[in-house]
């Protein structure tokens, strides 16, 4: 599970923030000034930060340098939410290392796609890809694909496949075993810039079970490991 640490100041922000993050799975902590945030920072792991600009005692900017420059915290992915709309906040903010920059009012669905993208992207940094196969045309099983016609064929049956199916098949069949997350596959196959929720996949990937699979109930070519991915299996 995700950890977030949200530090602001006003109850209410920290509380409605908590709330719509814990609906989407994440493990919340806070802290309301930048002293006590900067000791949980210390003594815990976190995956992400959402932190106010305006703070009693350490300021938001100078605890996001702060954060910057202990190494173990070098590279945690910060959101920095200020009631400031002025450009030159949001220059400083992501000159001291801010990843992302939303002002207040905001909408909490908005903070949290925003959240869950930086994420991805972080997720994303830290894989270390499978070699991929050079061949011009895959094999797995009875299951051909070839790369530059985009053509499919199961048994020799040409399979017709929407350009997104392909590319999801493709991108699972090139890394035959290794188990990829919704989110993971939302950005490589999607991309970063379009906005869609997770369950796209879970459609994307019935879609092709019904076209690729002899029984889509009990797969042969696209697996699930339950609470994980999905995966090809070779």
């Amino acid at each position: 599970m995700r950890n977030i640490l949200v530090i602001d100041d006003e109850a209410d922000i920290v509380e409605l923030i908590s709330y719509n993050l814990k609906k989407e799975g994440f493990s919340v902590d806070y802290a309301y000034d930048g002293e006590d945030a900067l000791k949980k920072i210390k003594g815990n792991k976190y995956d992400l930060i959402i932190l106010d600009l305006m703070l009693p005692g350490i300021q938001g900017l100078e605890l996001c340098r702060i954060i910057r420059g202990i190494p173990e915290t070098s590279n945690l992915p910060i959101i920095m939410l200020t009631a400031k709309g002025e450009e030159v906040d949001k220059v400083l903010g992501l000159e001291m290392g801010a990843d992302d920059y939303i002002t207040k009012p905001f909408s909490t669905r908005e903070l949290v796609a925003r959240t869950k993208a930086i994420l991805r992207r972080a997720e994303k940094a830290e894989v270390h890809e499978l070699p991929i196969a050079a061949e011009k045309v895959l094999r797995i099983k009875d299951m051909t694909i070839d790369r530059e016609k985009y053509l499919v064929t199961v048994n020799n049956r040409q399979i017709k496949l929407s350009a997104t199916e392909f590319k999801l098949l493709l991108y699972l069949a090139e890394r035959p075993n290794k188990i990829y997350s919704r989110d993971h596959l939302l950005d490589t196959v999607w991309g970063n810039d379009v906005y869609v929720e997770p369950r796209t996949v879970d459609v994307h990937i019935r879609r092709l079970r019904t076209k690729i699979e002899e029984d889509p109930n009990n797969p042969k070519y696209i697996k699930t490991m339950r609470g994980v991915g999905y995966f090809v299996e070779a």
